[in-house]
């Protein structure tokens, strides 16, 4: 444990725990290292993949959604998403100029749109998530598969219960 960033945490977490309620060490470094280790990963995610093509992980996570998907409405990408129907539309739009989506109607509703991926799109995603996969699998190499199954299985434990109000 010789990284600053893991002396701090420790420290607050001492620090905390000499504090009356409603200071809880025990959340507080539970939320510490899950924040500080997410934005890390997506930092080495977008430095080392995204970026040098030109995009952002949440354009890639839905060119993603729509590589597992095929075609999407807008509105779905956002529920699934985490991102605001506004974000999606600025994401769409973004990659449609960069010819990795387009918009197709939907056949039984004329005035609805959804995004596909293009040839081109589906040969980027393909080949960057291959990429972003060899990257992941080096982040929790310490972890045996037991414990990445377990570790998966709490966080999505966690998200299944998340407070009212954080959708």
């Amino acid at each position: 444990m010789d990284r600053p960033d893991l002396r701090y945490a420790a420290f607050a977490r001492d620090r905390l725990a000499g504090m009356p309620p409603p200071a809880d060490p025990e959340a507080f470094a539970l939320a510490y290292h899950l924040l500080h280790l997410s934005y890390l990963v997506v930092a080495d995610l977008e430095s080392q993949i995204h970026r040098p093509r030109g995009w952002t992980l949440p354009g890639f996570r839905l060119m993603f959604k729509l590589w597992m998907l095929g075609p999407t409405q807008p509105a779905r990408l956002a529920e699934i998403s985490a991102m605001s129907r506004s974000a999606v539309t600025n994401a769409i739009n973004t990659l449609e100029r960069d010819g990795l989506v387009e918009r197709r109607p939907v056949p039984d509703d004329r005035r609805a749109v959804a995004a596909a991926l293009t040839d081109k799109g589906e040969t980027a995603v393909r080949e960057a998530f291959a990429e972003e996969t060899r990257r992941e699998q080096q982040w929790f190499a310490t972890l045996d598969a037991e414990e990445r199954t377990a570790l998966t299985g709490l966080l999505t434990r966690i998200l299944a219960a998340r407070p009212e109000g954080t959708d």
